[in-house]
């Protein structure tokens, strides 16, 4: 499944249960990736808004998928990294 540049709610509407659970998983996957290279590049000084564009690009396609998944009543678990 080919997941947008820019997710809308609109999109992620239309998503089924099974769908939704996998594009959350990949997105909170590469948010993590984001994330991690941010902060070992930052340290102590690490904000999550405050970073690069493509960190809190990925935290928002991400989190508007989780919110979804969760406003559905799914369990959204993941792995401890």
């Amino acid at each position: 499944m080919t997941v947008p540049d820019r997710v809308t709610a609109g999109w992620v509407a239309t998503l089924p249960d099974g769908q939704l659970m996998t594009v959350e998983s990949r997105l909170h996957s590469e948010f993590l990736d984001e994330e991690t290279q941010e902060k070992e590049r930052r340290g102590d000084r690490y904000t999550l808004l405050q970073g690069p564009s493509a960190l809190v690009n990925a935290w928002l396609r991400w989190q508007m998928v989780n919110n979804e998944a969760r406003s559905r009543g799914l369990l959204v678990r993941h792995r401890k990294q």
